[in-house]
Order: C-alpha cells, then structure tokens, then sequence
C-alpha cells in the first residue's frame, strides 16, 4: 500500500528535478572560434603571404573564441590549408601553443611580436619553415580553405618549443583536449599576379 502512495510522488520529484537542469544544461554555450579580420569569411591581401609568388603583407589576423570550456588549462590556436597541394598532407600556416586559458584572442599582428602574444605563448613551425604566421597563397585561380581551431587543453602546457614540428604539436596534444572549436576561412588567389 505504501509503495503505491509514494511511486506517483518519487516520479513527480524526478520529473520535476530533470526539468530543473533541462535549462542549465541548455544554455551552456559552445565553444567558438572566429577570426576577426576577414571580409565576408575571405582573407585580404593584409593576410596573405609574401613569398612563394604571393605578394601579400602576411599580417596575422586577430582570432578570438569565447565560451573555453571548463577545466581548460590552456589553448593551441592553429591555421591549417587541407586543400594544399600536398599529396593530402595539408599545410600548417599557424601554430601557437601554451595559451592561457583567460585569453580570449590573438591581437592583429601578434605573430612574432613578443609584446602582443599572450604571455607564455609559444608560435611553432609552420610549413614555410618559420615560427611564426606564413598567410595563405594557393596556386594561382584556386579557391582553398583554411580551418582555423581553437583546442582547449587540460593541462597548463604542452613541451614544445618555437622548432616544433606541426607533429610533433599535434603528438604532445594527444589524449589532452577537452574541446576544439573550428571556423573555416577561405581565399582564393587571382589567376593574374597578386
């Protein structure tokens, strides 16, 4: 006879406490990427390289993220082209590693300036062989993308140095992120001259 008079009312109470949570859990808002300086999700000639027969002024553009998810230790900021002409392999044009997790962007120009890089930060090898932002530039009259991501890490930093290979980040990224966040940029370079 109990048993019976207390089911409805156990039932009740569950319903009631999981509708409760029903909106905390959605309104916690995902975790996003964007870059700040792109016209209609384009890079200018402000972010494309110079070199390689592109004649851009390869100024890195100003990413930011929001909502970094809980227990985020630190940030790695990546570029990446998977449409280079590679052989599939792909081209890193932007790594930085170690960033605090209160940091929410990388400041326009920030690539190989110390006074605007997050402290702690660490801009590793990209696939122009540099430490430091190299902007897109895909053989003339092709279109290509480039994935931008932001990985949240849960540890305060990954052992790499400015000469780390982009495997060599990805290896020490393994089994550490928590979340990522992607924006896919696009540029297409003109058949004629830059």
């Amino acid at each position: 006879m109990r048993l019976r008079t207390c089911l409805p009312a156990m039932l009740c109470a569950s319903m009631a406490l999981a509708l409760a949570l029903i909106p905390a859990i959605a309104s916690a808002e995902p975790f996003t990427i964007k870059v700040d300086d792109l016209r209609n999700g384009r890079f200018s000639n402000e972010q494309v390289y110079g070199g390689f027969g592109c004649h851009g002024n390869n100024i890195s553009p100003r990413i930011s993220w929001t909502h970094v998810p809980r227990g985020t230790k630190s940030i790695v900021v990546t570029i990446f082209d998977p449409d280079a002409p590679t052989g599939g392999l792909g081209w890193t044009h932007w790594e930085i590693a170690n960033i605090p997790p209160s940091e929410s962007s990388l400041e326009r120009g920030a690539s190989g300036n110390p006074k605007l890089l997050p402290a702690g930060a660490v801009e590793t090898l990209t696939d122009f062989g540099e430490s430091r932002y190299g902007g897109p530039c895909p053989p003339q009259g092709e279109s290509h993308r480039y994935v931008v991501t932001a990985s949240a890490l849960d540890v305060a930093q990954i052992d790499v140095a400015p000469a780390a290979s982009p495997a060599v980040v990805a290896y020490q990224m393994h089994g550490k992120v928590i979340a990522q966040a992607k924006y896919v940029a696009r540029y297409r370079r003109p058949l004629t001259n830059d």
